[in-house]
């Protein structure tokens, strides 16, 4: 069935921060909290504490850097998190940007999806008890790692254009979107992991977790300022910029301020009462997504921890009272 899960919208400094959220995730109908990449508290290492305090739900990644990981790393990472928590776990990965790709290796991908694909690859293998082979980039050839049962580990790409979605749809468990209209989840990213798993022979198409922002209008509230604190990095960046042009959400790398407030008009950054946003969360589910994860973000960053919780109660409570009516 459908789910809703829950986003800790920042890189956590401190383990108190984040315990509200995982909270509120046990709560949820996914049962999951999602952390993206951290510089501040390494993500693992967050999960590993929120479950050594009793915390019971499972964790995912929205995503993790592969340039920052060796495979091997990567592999012991998620199923170490998986061991602990004792629930699946979700590695949602990502190969960044060129620029991130030059810093930490000296230069970027060539070919980032082929990266990518080698990536997984190996990293598979080497959850599945295999012996590695490939001797490319991460020079992993003759690698293995102790046979260790723990619950599964599920591999996720974040998604963002057509090439990552075939490739998830030939490889990955999960794909994983951020900013994403659901008119271009639906026409486009979909039918493209779809077509990709056919080709590949394999059963079904990878599942969908789609990162949804949201905010309740209250009175007084600026609802383009919160907007714009989510995502504004992402409106003067040409991969999102392209992506929101193509899904009909005119933006413009110049005029990030209007775009934050197109996103809201197109309902990408959904907003209302917490009724309504839990109505945009349900088109998210009959559309095909299999969970959607709640994001405060702009709320966490312009007005605080308090109030983006007291949000993301509402939302989540909402949603849940959605499906009893």
């Amino acid at each position: 069935m459908p789910t809703i899960s829950v986003m800790y919208p920042a890189m956590p400094a401190d383990i108190g921060d984040v315990l509200p959220y995982a909270r509120v995730a046990e709560n949820t109908s996914g049962r999951r909290l999602w952390l993206g990449q951290s510089f501040t508290i390494e993500t693992h290492t967050i999960f590993a504490a929120l479950t050594g305090m009793g915390i019971d739900v499972g964790f995912g990644t929205a995503v993790t850097l592969i340039p920052l990981r060796h495979p091997l790393t990567a592999a012991v990472n998620a199923r170490s998190i998986a061991a602990l928590s004792g629930h699946t776990y979700i590695s949602g990965l990502g190969p960044g940007g060129k620029e991130l790709q030059r810093r930490v290796n000296g230069s970027p991908y060539e070919k980032p999806i082929t990266a990518t694909r080698h990536y997984i690859g190996m990293m598979r293998t080497l959850l599945d008890g295999g012996t590695a082979t490939d001797d490319g980039l991460w020079q992993t050839e003759g690698v293995e790692i102790a046979k260790f049962d723990t619950p599964p580990v599920e591999i996720g790409l974040g998604v963002l254009r057509l090439p990552m979605a075939r490739l998830a749809g030939q490889a990955a468990d999960w794909a994983i979107t951020w900013l994403t209209p659901l008119n271009y989840l639906s026409e486009s990213l979909i039918p493209a992991m779809e077509e990709a798993a056919q080709a590949a022979g394999r059963a079904a198409r990878p599942r969908v977790a789609s990162v949804v922002h949201c905010a309740v209008a209250r009175p007084g509230r600026d609802l383009r300022q919160i907007s714009l604190k989510a995502v504004g990095p992402h409106l003067i960046s040409p991969h999102y910029t392209d992506m929101l042009n193509k899904a009909g959400v005119p933006v413009d790398r110049s005029d990030p301020v209007t775009g934050a407030q197109r996103l809201i008009d197109h309902n990408v950054f959904a907003t209302g009462t917490p009724d309504e946003i839990a109505d945009t969360i349900a088109s998210y589910h009959e559309a095909g997504i299999d969970d959607v994860i709640v994001n405060v973000c702009g709320l966490h960053m312009h007005e605080g921890p308090g109030a983006a919780i007291r949000d993301l109660t509402a939302i989540t409570t909402a949603f849940a009272r959605r499906g009893t009516r």
